[in-house]
């Protein structure tokens, strides 16, 4: 499982077990089954009408991928683009398209197999742009069925709480007061149900399922760049020093914070140099 998430799964049932273990007199002050289904079945309903069934139904399937643990083949990618470039550059086709079989990236392959037929690098790059776009205009979409549904669920919290308000006006022209208190309570519980939901569940998978789409472009676009470079027949040594900057991490990329006193004396004096002032 995904570590960070499972972090966060432990962090949040520690957050449960404190409110319900220590601001109530009883944990089962904090269950009401049908305010639960009244934010979930309406939050579902919502989101089915907003959505095609075709779109809804790949819900299941993404919420596996937020506790699966997150494999990187980036620098696999790296050094098989460097490996397609020296065989291409040596002229062996043959080579290239047995190294394509074996490719797990079908971005790369089809990348490559282009500039195997020698198709210019504008139509390819063309088509590998078109895939990106498709591909983050997919998955954004996917994500913001999430984000829908955290828009959803408090919507349907309140829903539960004036209806448990409603019955519990019933009870006040019988004039039975001893049971206005729980109630109340039962009633406001629809609206924690749908801020739970909303901030704990649905926004946080609407998140991760954004970073892994940000990390998938900078891939893909890392691999688009490889294979440009590699239609121009660049060297292998140049390809490699450009893609391994789309994962390199500098944490200050100008260095600045890391200048010591006397470098920036040094530095201090070469500009009064140049400027004519006595240093």
């Amino acid at each position: 499982m995904n570590s960070s998430t499972m972090i966060g799964i432990v962090v949040s049932v520690m957050l449960l077990a404190t409110v319900v273990l220590f601001t109530a007199q009883s944990p089962l002050g904090f269950v009401n089954l049908p305010g639960l289904a009244i934010v979930l079945t309406g939050t579902l309903a919502a989101t089915f009408i907003s959505y095609p069934m075709r779109e809804v139904a790949r819900v299941l399937a993404l919420t596996r991928t937020v506790f699966q643990r997150e494999n990187s083949f980036v620098q696999e990618d790296i050094d098989e683009l460097v490996e397609l470039a020296r065989q291409w550059l040596h002229g062996d086709a043959r080579t290239v398209e047995r190294t394509l079989e074996t490719t797990r990236n079908p971005f790369l392959r089809t990348g490559i197999r282009l500039v195997i037929d020698n198709v210019r690098e504008e139509e390819i790059l063309d088509l590998l742009r078109w895939r990106i776009a498709r591909m983050r205009a997919r998955e954004y979409a996917e994500a913001q069925i999430f984000r829908t549904m955290a828009t959803y669920a408090p919507a349907f919290g309140m829903l539960g709480t004036l209806v448990g308000l409603i019955n519990m006006l019933e009870i006040l022209e019988v004039g039975d007061l001893t049971t206005i208190g729980p109630r109340l309570a039962i009633a406001l519980l629809s609206t924690f149900y749908g801020i739970l939901l909303s901030n704990l569940i649905f926004r946080p998978i609407a998140v991760k399922l954004e970073r892994r789409t940000e990390q998938r472009l900078v891939a893909m676009n890392m691999v688009l760049e490889g294979v440009s470079m590699i239609s121009r027949r660049r060297l292998p040594s140049f390809i490699e020093a450009t893609l391994q900057s789309f994962i390199a991490e500098y944490p200050d990329e100008l260095g600045e914070k890391q200048m010591g006193g006397s470098e920036q004396g040094d530095r201090e004096e070469r500009n009064a140099r140049a400027n004519g002032r006595p240093s």
